[in-house]
């Protein structure tokens, strides 16, 4: 075999497309849903519920945080639920002997929103700049 053929260079094989990920289509519908995004983490912080809202941002069914965005009734790739650090606590996504980690990573909630991306690979917190 030809180095050209482990390419695919010159041998006029078809290559294969590469898969979108998942992110890219959440990328888009966190910036086209920002603003109400931004307004529920003001809200959870103005009512007191918590300093440290987390927005879990998934594409299945999931039990956790409460729903803001419905993927189904706004035609969306991805749905967002509402949460806290608190309750990732007392639901023991976030273990207790982690919290100050979790804390001290956290970036200014006017600023950044802390999403929590679940994927059928597992899942991660990411912070998003508003208006990116």
């Amino acid at each position: 075999m030809e180095p050209e053929e482990l390419l695919n260079e010159g041998s006029g094989a078809e290559k294969k497309p590469v898969a979108e990920s998942p992110l890219v289509s959440l990328r888009h519908d966190l910036k086209m849903f920002n603003e109400p995004i931004k307004e529920v983490a003001v809200e959870i912080m103005v009512e007191g519920l918590s300093k440290y809202p987390i927005f879990i941002a998934h594409q299945h069914e999931l039990k956790l945080g409460e729903v803001i965005l419905d993927r189904h009734d706004l035609n969306s790739s991805w749905s967002i639920h509402a949460s806290t650090l608190e309750e990732f606590l007392e639901r023991g996504v976030i273990k207790p002997e982690l919290k100050q980690r979790f804390v001290d990573t956290y970036k200014n909630p006017k600023d950044f929103m802390c999403v929590f991306v679940v994927v059928p690979e597992g899942a991660n917190f990411v912070f998003v700049p508003y208006g990116d």
